[in-house]
């Protein structure tokens, strides 16, 4: 389960934080960039001695490969539109009930799934699902976001 939930965080973070370049193949190179390191920080988490070093290194692969794909697509809108029906669906919507974004520029698309919803160190966390569409293919991931004190969700 734990490595389900760093996949979910990793690919999650990798596509949103992908946008965050702009200009021509730049945002495919900090994806990428951004996607390796989270990768490598969620796979430093598993296993110990050479198994982890395997492990870091197999998730700063694939989140390079991830970050880089989505990279080259999204764009600052789209994450504009996930990260604002994240935050709604976190906040409102009941576990089971997807919350749905598309961007008609783009025509690049996603959706957010509360999964389940519990209290941790005194803070409500809930975990999701989602799933991002562009150029037709699917991105699915599996995190945890928890309400911090200022009333926004953070992604864990």
């Amino acid at each position: 389960m734990k490595v389900l939930k760093i996949a979910g965080a990793l690919a999650l973070g990798a596509m949103l934080a992908a946008c965050q370049t702009n200009g021509m193949g730049t945002k495919q190179i900090g994806g990428g960039l951004i996607g390796a390191g989270v990768g490598g920080l969620a796979g430093s988490q598993i296993g110990d001695g050479r198994g982890q070093l395997l492990a870091t290194g197999t998730g700063a692969v694939i989140g390079l490969l991830v970050g880089s794909e989505i990279g080259k697509s999204l764009d600052r809108a789209d994450k504009l539109y996930a990260e604002r029906t994240a935050q709604q669906a976190l906040e409102t919507n009941p576990s089971g009930q997807p919350a749905r974004w598309r961007n008609p520029d783009s025509g690049n698309r996603g959706q957010i799934t509360p999964t389940r919803t519990y209290k941790q160190s005194g803070s409500y966390c809930r975990e999701y699902q989602t799933t991002i569409m562009v150029g037709g293919k699917a991105q699915t991931g599996y995190g945890t976001a928890c309400r911090m004190p200022d009333g926004s969700w953070q992604m864990q």
